[in-house]
């Protein structure tokens, strides 16, 4: 014969929703403490990560914006051979070197930067120049721009969110370890009272 159980059931207990919110005889302090730890904890993740995300992203997207406006492309001479590395591998299609180039204003300028690997001297090389006319590196383009900015916003969002919820664990830890020491000491005045009715 089959035994029916209330519909809220699950394994003989019975699940109350938000019973730290409600008024009931069993709910202690540290029950409520818990229940408003909790809701802040995803307040500051869903509110504070996703502001979080968005500042920084946009904090990124100003700076490869500002870059692309301050850093234009000039034509250059190369003043040294680059010669191709013995082995390949990550950066070894680029080589330092000494450049020469003129700038709009007709003055001549040299310096070092990043050209492909191989380049004769005397070879005409495109570089980038910043706003004070020194050598700089190209600026990220915009789509590129556009990933990298979302990508450190999508990890501002994680990092904060980490930091929450280890804050929000370690209080849910201090809160466990405050119940047991109480329990525990519920237990010292109770528990010799059980066991002179048991026994």
């Amino acid at each position: 014969m089959r035994e029916d159980r209330p519909a809220n059931t699950k394994r003989g207990r019975t699940r109350v929703p938000l019973w730290r919110w409600r008024s009931n005889p069993v709910r202690r302090r540290d029950d409520v403490l818990e229940a408003w730890l909790v809701l802040v904890m995803w307040v500051l993740v869903a509110a504070g990560g996703t502001a979080a995300g968005v500042v920084t992203a946009h904090a990124a997207d100003q700076v490869f914006a500002r870059q692309r406006a301050d850093r234009v492309p000039v034509r250059a001479v190369l003043l040294d051979d680059v010669p191709r590395p013995a082995t390949s591998g990550l950066g070894g299609d680029l080589g330092s070197a000494r450049v020469r180039w003129t700038n709009s204003d007709g003055s001549t300028h040299s310096g070092t930067t990043l050209v492909p690997t191989g380049t004769k001297a005397g070879s005409a090389v495109r570089i980038w120049i910043d706003g004070r006319g020194r050598p700089s590196t190209q600026p990220t383009p915009p789509a590129e721009a556009a990933v990298e900015a979302a990508l450190f916003g999508g990890s501002a969002a994680l990092a904060l969110s980490g930091v929450v919820f280890g804050a929000g664990s370690a209080g849910r830890w201090w809160l466990d370890r405050r119940r047991i020491a109480r329990w525990d000491r519920e237990w010292t005045l109770v528990g010799p009272e059980w066991s002179h009715k048991t026994g």
